[in-house]
Order: C-alpha cells, then structure tokens, then sequence
C-alpha cells in the first residue's frame, strides 16, 4: 500500500450557503475545470450531477449532501504535481441542516458562497455557525456578480458587520450587473477577463489595471500586505524593512492566518457564466489546510469506569481511526457507509472494529463517490473521504478504528424534530413493507423520528419541517414503491414543568403466589440545561442498587409519551431519595410501574406547562409591501427582532411559533404578488399561552375519548 498523492496535497472542503446561492451550479463548473466532467450540468435543467435525486432534480434544490473528488494542477498550471481535492456539496435549506451539520464534521476548509444581492442571508448565518462550531478554515466567493443588483462591497460589509469576521478582499470585481467581466487580482497586480465562448476555460490576463481602478486596488493591496506580514516575524521583519513581500510570500502568511481563522479571504464571479471559479480553486490549494495542517484528532478510551484521552496523528503511520459519517441505501449494492479516515491506512478484507458498538467488521467494497457514481477502490490513506459498501451494523456517527488500537472519536449531534404527521399503510402488503422501510429512513437520517401514539396508535413520523416530511414520504413512494396516507403536519409540542413537586409512589399486587412490590418517592424539579437528568440518592439500601436503573427507566418511559397532551417532556431533574422493598415480591418491574405513578403524580403538582417551537423567521420584502408583512406577523403572535434594508429590500428578522407558520408560503406570496421571500430556523421551545394551550390539551384529549 503506498500513497500517489501525499496528504500535503489534500485538500477536504464543503461549500455551504443559503439556499439558491449557486453551490451546486458552483460545483459544476469545479467539476468541469478539473475533467471530472466532460459537459456543464444545470440546476434548471435537472442535470446538475451532485443533484442525483429525482426530488432534487424536479425542485431545483439540494436535498442530501453529495461527495465527489477532483484533482487541481493550478489555474497557470503553477503547481506541478496535482492536489487533490474532496469536496462536499451541501443543502441550503434549513430543513436539512442535519445534511451540513455531519458534512462539517468531518471537513478541513470549506467554502462559504454568498449571493452579490441577497448578501448575507438567514442560512448564512446558520451555516457560519455551524463552521464556527468546528473551527474550520474558510475561504468566501461572492456568486452571481452578474445579476441585477449585485454590490460586491455591501455584500462584503454585511459579511464583516453581520458574522463578525475579518474578510480580506483578494479580488476587485471589473464591471457589475450585465457589465461584469472578470476580475483584478491583488495579490498578482493583473487584470483576468473570461470569454463568454467556450464554457470558460479561456481568459486574457493583462499586466495594465484599468485607472479607474487603481487607488482602490492600492488601498486594498495595502491591506492584504499588512494582513500577511502579521502572520509571523519573519515576514513582519521583512515589511518593516523593505516595505513589501513576494507573492509566494504574501500567500504564505495569508494561509497562516486563514488556517487559525484570524482572517475570511474573499473573491467573486459569476458560476452560471463561467466566469472567475478557476481562481477560487486556486485559493483552495493556497489557503484552506490539508490533514497535515490541523492538530492530532482527540478521541477516548474506555479504562475501567472512566474515559481517557488519546490522540491519532494525521499520518498513515499511524492505528486506523475513522468516523462514519453518513449512510445510505443504494439500491443496487445496499447500504454505503461515508467515512472520514483521520489516521492510518485500511484496505479492502481487513477486520476492523466498530469501537461504538464494539463490533468487528470486514471490509468488503471500498468505493469512492462522485455524487451517485461510484469508483472502485483498494487502498485508503489517513485524510480520505470514501464509502464502504456492505457493512452490517452502522450507525451515523459512529467511530471505526483498529482491533488492536481503538479510539472513540467525537460524535455527531443531530438536532431534534419540530413537526410531525402521521402515516398509514394503504394495503396489507404496504403494512408489511412499512417497518422495513422506516428503518431504513431512519438509518440514513437521524433528524428524522418514528414513533407509535399509545393513544390513537398511529404511527407518527417527525422531521425538521415540512418539505424535509414531504420527501421522506416521497421517497417512500418511489424508492421503495410503497404506498401510504398521511395526516396533516402537526406541531411537536414539549410538557415540561415550572416549580419543584414530591409524590410517592407505590405498586403493591398479592395474586396467591408471588406478589409485586415497589415503593418509592420520587422528587422532580426544572431542569433547563438538560432534557434529563435522573440522580440517585437512595442511602442505607432502603431499596437495593439492582431495582435503581428500573426506577430511572420508568421515569422515562413515562417521559416519551407525555402527561398533560401527551407529548414528550423535556428539561426534568428526577430524584429517588426514599423508598422501601420486599424481600420476596419486590421486582424490577415493580419499581419500574411505582417509579412511573410517583412521577406523574409528582409532574401534575409541578405546574406543568406545554412548550411550542419557535422559529426564527427572515422575511425579505419591497418597501411598498412592508406594512402588510408587518400587520400579518402581529397576527401570527410574532415578536420583531430587528429591520433592515439591503439593495432597495427590506429584511425583518422576527419570532414566530412554527404553528402560525403553515402555508406561510402561498400568504406571503399573495400579500406581495408574489416579489417576497422568507426563510426560517428553529430558534428555542417557549411556553405555549394558556388559553391556546387550553385548546392543545383539549383537543388532544377529545381524539383520545
């Protein structure tokens, strides 16, 4: 097993963006540059390649985050061997936030797309904190530089104003609107004009800057040499001395300081007309980092009761450390397992170990993805990104490492469901086929929920909204050919409680023979920085350690299918301070069903309260229909944060409960003849009103009846 390109050359990238910012159109053109692709794929036309999905293709949107791998040898070919570089194409609605949340998770650089008119918008904001969590090197591009509207230097106000960053313009757009034609290039003092022939691959580069450009590029050249020069001593002794750096000096203390993330270099062009994405894959190589430029992964290792930590180094030297990522179900070769290798090297036939679920797998197929293609592969090195076809028992998130030398690697949080609906099987035939496929759903995408309603006993389906629903049903009818009514989407309501309550409970049953006995009090109290938590104070063995996990697992049984509406609860601290048993009848069981009653009785006596989603809602609108957008934001109990305006639009920022927010799509559009647009994100679960909450309950308590 030996390496064609050193990890030096590696380069693992996402590009994330709000949605219809041109990632994937982004994409295309990448692909194109590098000869993955001998033609362009368009969005519109449902021919993008990492938009496989027949949703997809039909909504013009990405769904799933798609993987592919290129090789880059440098605009001038400047760069002799070839880099190569992973690159992960991820969603911009917010819906499948889950899709960028793992991307980032595994990703060393990404680059984060901006539209020249909408500037910085909601999405923007999400995706920067997601790359905020991992703390991930970015590089920034400023797409569709050709549409009416486009402002380059507010985009990158907002940018600077908005994220908090320091972005550092590395490229001065010549031209804007219908007028733009390529690019000045700071750093290399040269002015790049693509053709519009030829998809373009062909550009002129001048050595002359237009006059009317120049105190503007000076003023920006400055900037740039400064910024570098700070990034180390021996370059800043060198700028103070002589007053200027080479260009290979420049990009060495512009990638230091990308790299820490002091800095957001900043370009622009127009993906649709193929103008100015070579200089951006450039910037790739020169900017983001490779494996080798990010500290040894941290991981743990069980030793006895506790967890030690341990670190792998980003080297095939290295014991195998991987993390799973994402899984899919491919049709013809069944479930494909996404892994990041951050450590070693494995090949097809090895024996590895799931150290999460301390299973052993063997490694069948190794393949390496472009979008929904799939390449053949034997060997893989430490900063690959690649799918193994056929392992048996995976789940996302998941770390796979060395017999010999395990490690648990951080794993991925997913955010919880904000609606549900429930489903029903058609045909005897489709109830068979229902469990299988949910299963399989529900493998792929740990955002989405399953549950039965012990009430009604419907099955009842939960998502992060209403088109993410939308497609997971799709899906189940195309996919898999099944066939499935659905109910209106609902809202997923919490209980919680307000105020601490004791109760005791107790479980006594005498048949004849051996009896039940279970007996306990049981304390409960908020709890805001945890859905659960459950703490042991039993003293003196009034009840034996074994019944403990019993009393814990009745809780949270109780906890799934709710008290007061019947909807999970979330933010309690449960205590067990007292209790008695039998010798003879007490049981696990026993304790469970006592543990159980003590809770909800206690629960009622707690002042509990219902808990309603509240999203974060971003309303783009012209000036003249702000009062209408207003007044009907009121009528939807929505709370306005804040008002803007950008390029001749008004953007309001407000609170609004997600029940207020149905079909909020075809309102909008009605109010504004269709010339505004929103978006939203989940923001927090808030107390519901009493007398909606009145309603809630009785509602649900009348479908029971």
């Amino acid at each position: 097993m030996y390496r064609i390109i050193s990890i030096d050359r590696y380069r693992n990238i996402g590009i994330s963006a709000h949605i219809d910012a041109g990632k994937t159109t982004f994409t295309e053109r990448v692909l194109f540059y590098t000869g993955i692709n001998r033609k362009i794929g368009e969005v519109h036309d449902g021919l993008a390649t990492m938009d496989w999905m027949k949703q997809e293709q039909e909504r013009g949107i990405t769904i799933t985050s798609a993987s592919t791998t290129c090789l880059w040898n440098g605009m001038y070919n400047q760069y002799g061997n070839p880099y190569k570089i992973n690159i992960i194409d991820t969603p911009g609605h917010v819906d499948f936030t889950l899709e960028v949340e793992r991307s980032m998770r595994v990703l060393d650089g990404a680059i984060m797309l901006y539209c020249s008119v909408g500037g910085v918008q909601s999405q923007s904001e999400t995706v920067w904190r997601q790359v905020n969590k991992y703390n991930i090197p970015r590089i920034g591009f400023i797409n569709k530089m050709d549409r009416s509207g486009a402002n380059y230097l507010n985009v990158i106000n907002e940018i600077k104003t908005k994220l908090n960053s320091n972005p550092i313009i590395l490229q001065l757009n010549i031209g804007e609107e219908e007028n733009f034609t390529g690019i000045i290039d700071i750093i290399k003092m040269k002015s790049i004009y693509w053709e519009n022939s030829d998809f373009g691959t062909k550009f002129k580069i001048y050595d002359n800057i237009s006059n009317e450009f120049k105190n503007k590029v000076s003023e920006l050249r400055n900037i740039i040499l400064e910024t570098a020069a700070e990034s180390c001593d021996e370059l800043f002794d060198k700028y103070i001395n002589t007053g200027t750096l080479t260009e290979n000096e420049i990009k060495k203390g512009l990638r230091i300081r990308t790299i820490k993330n002091e800095i957001f270099p900043i370009m622009c062009g127009s993906a649709f007309k193929n103008k100015c994405i070579q200089p951006v894959l450039d910037s790739i190589v020169d900017y983001l980092p490779s494996p080798n430029d990010l500290s040894n992964i941290k991981g743990v290792i069980k030793n006895g009761n506790k967890y030690i930590s341990i670190y792998r180094k980003n080297s095939d030297n290295d014991h195998f450390s991987a993390l799973a990522f994402k899984i899919c179900t491919d049709p013809f070769v069944g479930n494909l397992t996404f892994i990041r290798v951050y450590s070693g090297k494995i090949k097809s036939g090895d024996i590895i170990l799931n150290y999460t679920k301390n299973k052993k797998e063997k490694l069948g197929r190794i393949v390496q993805m472009h979008a929904n293609k799939k390449e053949d592969i034997k060997n893989v090195f430490s900063g690959d990104i690649v799918a193994i076809i056929g392992l048996k028992d995976i789940s996302t998130g998941d770390t796979l490492c060395s017999m010999d030398y395990p490690i648990l690697l951080e794993k991925i949080e997913f955010p919880n469901p904000v609606i549900s609906m429930s489903i029903e099987p058609l045909t005897k035939n489709d109830q068979d086929k229902m469990g299988i496929v949910l299963n399989k759903l529900l493998q792929e995408d740990p955002s989405f929920k399953v549950y039965i309603d012990n009430d009604t006993n419907q099955t009842i389906i939960s998502g992060m909204g209403e088109l993410h629903l939308e497609i997971i049903v799709d899906r189940m009818k195309r996919e898999y050919n099944l066939n499935v009514n659905t109910g209106i989407p609902q809202v997923s309501y919490k209980e919680t409680i307000k105020k601490t309550s004791s109760y005791e409970g107790k479980y006594i049953r005498q048949t004849g023979g051996r009896g039940q006995y279970g007996h306990v009090f049981i304390k409960i109290e908020p709890n805001k920085y945890k859905d659960y938590e459950f703490i042991n104070n039993i003293i003196g063995g009034v009840i034996p350690k074994e019944f403990i996990p019993s009393i814990d697992k009745g809780i949270q049984e109780q906890m799934k299918i709710g008290i007061l509406a019947g909807y999970p609860i979330i933010n309690i601290k449960a205590t067990c301070y007292d209790g008695s048993y039998h010798e003879v009848d007490s049981s696990e069981i026993a304790f469970k069903i006592a543990s159980s009653i003590a809770f909800k009785e206690a629960f009622l006596r707690a002042e509990p309260i219902l808990l309603e989603p509240i999203m974060k809602v971003f309303v783009e609108t012209p000036e003249e229909y702000i009062g209408d957008v207003i007044s009907d934001i009121s009528r939807k109990r929505g709370i306005i944060n804040n008002m803007e305006t950008f390029n001749n639009l008004r953007k309001i920022i407000s609170y609004i409960p997600l029940s207020e927010m149905f079909g909020y799509s075809t309102e909008l559009r009605s109010k504004t003849k269709g010339r505004a647009c929103y978006s939203m994100d989940f923001y927090e679960y808030k107390e519901v009103p009493i007398e909606i909450s009145k309603k809630i309950i009785d509602s649900k308590s009348k479908k029971v009846n």
